[in-house]
Parts: structure tokens; sequence; C-alpha cells
């Protein structure tokens, strides 16, 4: 018999209580399902301009960086990893670890190392989560880069990790160019991520 999901637990007991690794198994496969500060949050699959921002701006660092096309390579580019901190299961848009961090790329369901940047597509059902619950996790676990992809503004804000607390490091908007920390050895136009 499976463990009780986070609404039964609370049904029986009267109280808030955290949720757990199954509910995030538990969770309808057409669900993203994330914990954050002890909070179950699911959401549906990401709308067209998400998923296509997401998708381009993965094809814009991954070749260069992770597959050594026409930039430095030393990186794993992933999208939706996964990632494991303590009780909290995020689910990133993209993330990327440094090889020489992580030279050997694990053979299981989810990441428990920070990865050295994480990038979160903003969409009007998760903005809120993905900026005051997400965003502090990152720094908390030590992710030195993180940026945010607005495909309704057509945006990029891209942070440093300085002293445990994000710095605004570069924005662009529209058609503007985009070279960026970590990933400032390559130009890209940030429309791109939104044709």
């Amino acid at each position: 018999m499976s463990a009780p999901t986070q609404a039964a637990r609370h049904h029986a007991s009267g109280a808030a209580p955290s949720a757990t690794y199954q509910d995030v198994l538990d969770a309808p496969p057409h669900r993203l399902a994330e914990i954050v500060g002890g909070t179950l949050h699911t959401n549906p699959r990401p709308a067209a301009p998400h998923a296509r921002a997401s998708s381009s701006l993965g094809v814009k660092i991954g070749g260069p960086f992770d597959y050594n096309a026409g930039g430095p390579g030393g990186w794993w580019i992933i999208d939706e990893p996964e990632l494991h901190f303590g009780e909290d299961v995020l689910v990133p848009d993209l993330a990327g670890w440094r090889r020489e961090r992580m030279p050997e790329y694990p053979d299981t369901a989810y990441f428990a190392l920070a990865p050295d940047w994480a990038c979160e597509v903003l969409s009007p059902s998760t903005r809120k989560l993905d900026l005051h619950g997400k965003r502090p996790v990152y720094a908390r676990e030590g992710v030195r880069h993180l940026w945010l992809v607005d495909p309704g503004d057509r945006t990029l804000e891209a942070f440093e990790l300085r002293d445990g607390e994000w710095v605004l490091i570069a924005s662009a908007q529209d058609d503007e160019p985009v070279s960026v920390r970590p990933f400032d050895a390559v130009t890209f136009s940030l429309g791109d991520l939104f044709r």
C-alpha cells in the first residue's frame, strides 16, 4: 500500500502537513509537480510561448556549451531537470552544470547537486512561485546564476549570486543581443526565443 497523499494526511490530522516526494509521484501525469517550503505545487504543462522560449534558449546555449558547437563546451544543459534539495523538489525550465563540478552525467531520476545556472521562463500561473518561492531556494543552495525569461514582456533578466543575494547583472528586451555570464562566450538575439 502506498503512503497517504498530502490531502489524505491533511484530512486525517487537521494540520497542514508537509508534502513529500510521494505527492510528487502521485501528481497527475499531465501536471508538473514541485515542492517548495513543504507545499506541493502542481501546474499544467507550459503554454506554447513558454515552451518555445525554453526550447529556443536550450538550443542557443546548449549547442556551444554542451555540445562544443561553436563555443567552449564544458557544460551539461538540461531541460526541466528535477532537483532535490532536502525536502524541496524544484523543476526549473533549464539548468546547467559545469562538467568540472559534475564530471559524469548521473544515472538517476533526479539531481541532488545544485546546478551552476538555472533558468525560469515566467508564466502568469507560475510567476509568483518562480520569483518568491523558488528563487530563494536557488540562492540557499548556492546556484551561481539565475536567468528569468518573460515571453509576455519579451525580456530576460540575469542574476548572479553574491554573498547569498541575487544581484542583477544584465537585462535585455525584444531583439537586443544577449551575451551574459555564465554564457558570455556567445551572443544571440533575445528575439530568437520568441519567434
